[in-house]
């Protein structure tokens, strides 16, 4: 004990301790993310959190629908210019999608390209259905695939990661998938880091928000469901470095970005002092763990933040904290120089070049390129015309019926002031409420005889004195042809009665 007593002087020694100490005593918040950092050459695990945690992939998912494809294209059993068809179940998926009609052709590399950067859903099971025959048989193919490289706890149901019993992976796992990506496909990495896509006139920047953002960054894949909250595996390269970060249940596209920028700027920042770190391993040797994926849906998808199974985000929530306590996060980053704030990490301007362009049809170039483009433009334009007429339509049908109203009502309006006006209408109106609609209806002229010939006669006398006076004036004669359409109308009101 004697010669730790010098060392235990040394304040810098002192200060360690103390952060251990108070790493170990502090209790560690509940976090509802996975995270994971690891070397990509080597395996070696940097930082980890939850890592082997059961967890809904949602479009990362489509990692492996690239390279189960992407093994078929190098294995020969299948072209980057092969061409593939849009089928009926491939059209009916759900967004993310290209939105492709049933016989829509495609080639294998387009499609790649759309799954990558747009995740698009339906492009996923075009794939699966050109490379496996059917999703079911695509499906058997990944989980073989699984199986092969290691990732003990991953089962696929479908190709593009929407929500089904069964679709389960951790974050350990998307790492070794990563890995193998990058080890076995090193001449098609670049569908995993396509800046953007071009179809028609409409650009599709890549989901990753990353990429052409942060600097190095490299792939992979986003996704996003309700059970699982926003993931994102991603990758960079510094100085010969290559770090692999998982992010998984997140808050936002944004929030996700941000903390796998914190993760890979801190692997990066090892400045020698790392052998304060506790040694995590390889990613491989992680020990799964035996539990329920955690169900984010009322936390992501609740009634007050609802929103589509769709990776598109315009979130800018940026998450400020780690998945570790303070002061373990300050002891395991051993010591080293402070990284970028949060909202400086992605705040560089977008410089991730030109977006590919992609469209329908077999392979083309140059004349033949230029005119799919030109094509695949112009029935967008189309589809715009038509939705534009038909909303304008829509405001012109509601604007004649509210018109066709007012004008009723206007008319009504009139009708009721000119009848209000006329002292000739009232007692004819009130002559014809005593007699019985049958009667009246049936009956004109025989059922007015008697009765109009006595009760009038006696209404008609007061009637009939000051008609007489106005007869000169030429007022009255033109209120006396008004009775008859008095009279007539309670003629017209009786006959669904009767």
């Amino acid at each position: 004990m004697h010669f730790l007593r010098p060392l235990l002087r040394h304040p810098l020694l002192n200060l360690i301790l103390l952060v251990a100490a108070l790493a170990v005593a502090t209790p560690r918040a509940a976090h509802a993310e996975a995270l994971l950092v690891v070397e990509a050459e080597t395996g070696k695990v940097l930082q980890a959190e939850n890592a082997t945690m059961p967890w809904y992939p949602a479009s990362v998912t489509k990692i492996m629908t690239a390279y189960v494809t992407l093994k078929a294209v190098k294995e020969g059993r299948l072209r980057l210019d092969s061409v593939l068809t849009v089928s009926p179940v491939a059209a009916s998926q759900s967004p993310s999608k290209m939105g492709f009609k049933p016989g829509t052709q495609v080639t294998v590399e387009n499609a790649l390209a759309m799954v990558m950067v747009k995740s698009a859903n339906d492009m996923a099971v075009v794939l699966a259905e050109g490379v496996g025959g059917s999703v079911d048989g695509f499906s058997g193919m990944m989980n073989a695939t699984a199986q092969r490289l290691g990732m003990t706890q991953t089962s696929y149901v479908n190709p593009n990661g929407l929500p089904a019993d069964g679709q389960i992976t951790s974050a350990r796992d998307l790492a070794i998938l990563a890995r193998a990506v990058i080890r076995d496909l090193p001449e098609y990495e670049y569908f995993m880091h396509i800046p953007a896509i071009r179809f028609g006139r409409r650009t599709t920047n890549n989901f990753n928000k990353l990429i052409g953002r942060y600097a190095g960054a490299d792939g992979f894949k986003t996704g996003f469901i309700c059970a699982s909250g926003y993931n994102l595996v991603a990758s960079a390269t510094r100085d010969g470095k290559r770090l692999i970060a998982v992010v998984l249940g997140s808050t936002s596209g944004q929030a996700r970005a941000v903390r796998a920028a914190q993760l890979l700027e801190r692997g990066f920042a090892s400045n020698g002092l790392g052998w304060l770190r506790p040694s995590l391993g390889t990613v491989d040797n992680l020990v799964p763990i035996d539990a329920t994926p955690p169900n984010l849906r009322e936390e992501m998808c609740n009634g007050r933040r609802k929103r589509p199974a769709t990776d598109e985000d315009a979130d800018t929530t940026v998450a400020t904290g780690g998945g570790e306590s303070p002061a373990l996060a300050f002891f395991s980053a051993g010591l080293q120089a402070p990284t970028a704030k949060p909202s400086e990490l992605l705040a560089a301007a977008y410089t991730a070049g030109e977006p590919m362009v992609v469209y329908t049809g077999p392979k083309k170039t140059g004349t033949e390129l230029i005119a799919a483009v030109a094509a695949d433009d112009q029935k967008q334009v189309t589809r715009r015309g038509k939705k534009s007429r038909v909303a304008a339509k829509k405001p012109d049908a509601d604007k004649a019926k509210t018109e066709a109203k007012s004008e009723a009502k206007s008319e009504a309006k009139t009708a009721a002031r000119t009848e209000a006006t006329k002292p000739a209408p009232k007692p004819a109106a009130a002559r014809h409420a005593n007699v019985k609609p049958d009667t009246a209806a049936t009956k004109p002229a025989a059922a007015t005889k008697p009765a109009a010939a006595a009760k009038p006669a006696a209404a008609a006398k007061p009637a009939a004195r000051p008609a007489e006076k106005p007869a000169a004036s030429g007022d009255k004669p033109a209120a006396k042809p008004a009775k008859p359409k008095a009279a007539a109308k309670p003629k017209s009101e009786s006959k669904p009665a009767g």
